[in-house]
């Protein structure tokens, strides 16, 4: 955790440098300025780390408004950077072509005002859209046809939330419009693949009764995500509960014979020493394969041929990148990266964008969504 904590730090801050020089040869900035956002930089990267100790010490209103503040900010800030180094990439490939080409391009080299100001505007731009886009959230719906889902009843409805990431930023407004939603889908089952909650959870007073007003006739069930060992497992696993929801760590409920769900925990209790229950594999060969299997995990991995286990995973994580276009960066590191895939064994695989936002609370080409599913029955052949 340690390393994690200084690798996002070093990079944070190095992304900061880079913003602060371009700001720095685009605008002749007084002694006073250039101090002013010298200690606003300090504040933007250590805001995490100042979040953290205000949440202990009951400073809420105080770090929420920091929360919102710094989070935007890097959101702006990541969207300036990708924007600003493709104008520097650009500058750099007209000044090597007019080396070895022999020609004058001064004309055609674009000043530091503009490679500082039309970034910084574009990323104003995609972050006042994206604010919004961040709140509209839309409902993904697929079919899946089996013959291990009985005539009776023929069809069943499972609606999956991920990553919701309740805590200082997504609190009553936007948990309402989720859980509007999924009441509006009537679900026969509820799932939620992990991060629930986000970081400090120490005041969420009524939330959990939010959630705990849509009561599905086959229940809710939940698995642990990577922020419910940060936001600390006693009390994420408290909230869950109060939540309404039944918390599948290394298990498998049997729904009335129709189908069976599995949960596992994030491959994050490792880090913590909190991991429980047997491993995916042994838990996943011990199914039948006369029943229709339903596996939570949370990060979309697959090892070997796993998938002929069960019959559909249903998992959360990548938030689709969330702003593009780090979600370049997430589909090379998640191949499975969102929606819906079916293997060639009649498995699939359904990965969520994600139904809040972690960190700043702006999506772009990435909305969050609720998950309908309808397992329906289907002859054998």
């Amino acid at each position: 955790m340690s390393l994690f904590l200084l690798s996002f730090f070093l990079l944070y801050g190095l992304l900061h440098v880079y913003a602060y020089l371009k700001c720095r040869a685009a605008i002749d900035l007084s002694r006073k300025s250039s101090l002013f956002l010298a200690a606003f930089i300090a504040l933007m990267i250590s805001s995490p780390l100042i979040i953290r100790i205000g949440e202990n010490a009951g400073l809420e209103i105080t770090v929420r408004i920091l929360s919102y503040i710094s989070y935007i900010w890097m959101g702006v800030l990541f969207l300036f950077i990708a924007s600003a180094v493709l104008f520097d990439l650009f500058r750099i490939m007209v000044v090597l072509i007019s080396l070895v080409a022999g020609m004058k391009a001064k004309s055609f080299i674009p000043s530091a005002k503009m490679t500082f100001y039309i970034p910084l505007c574009i990323a104003l731009i995609i972050s006042i859209y994206g604010y919004f886009e961040a709140r509209t959230i839309q409902t993904e719906h697929i079919t899946i046809s089996s013959p291990k889902i009985s005539a009776d009843p023929g069809k069943l409805r499972i609606v999956q939330i991920s990553d919701v990431h309740i805590g200082l930023i997504v609190r009553d407004s936007r948990l309402k419009s989720i859980m509007r939603i999924v009441e509006e889908a009537s679900p026969d089952i509820l799932v939620s693949t992990g991060d629930l909650v986000d970081g400090q959870i120490n005041r969420l007073a009524g939330l959990s009764e939010l959630l705990d007003s849509v009561k599905p006739r086959y229940g809710k069930y939940a698995i642990t995500g990577n922020h419910e060992f940060y936001a600390g497992l006693t009390q994420a696993l408290s909230f869950t509960e109060r939540a309404g929801f039944t918390i599948l760590r290394g298990e498998t409920a049997d729904i009335e014979g129709i189908i069976s769900i599995t949960g596992v925990d994030d491959k994050q209790a490792h880090a913590f020493g909190l991991f429980k229950g047997p491993q995916e594999s042994e838990l996943l060969s011990e199914l039948s394969r006369q029943t229709f299997n339903v596996l939570l995990k949370h990060r979309p991995m697959q090892t070997g041929s796993r998938h002929r286990f069960f019959d559909l995973q249903l998992s959360g994580h990548t938030h689709k990148g969330q702003i593009f276009p780090f979600s370049l960066l997430t589909k090379w590191y998640f191949p499975y990266h969102a929606g819906h895939i079916h293997f060639d064994n009649n498995s699939h695989l359904y990965i969520s964008r994600g139904t809040g936002t972690w960190g700043p609370p702006v999506r772009f080409l990435s909305p969050p969504e609720v998950t309908v599913i309808d397992l329906v029955h289907s002859k054998m052949g």
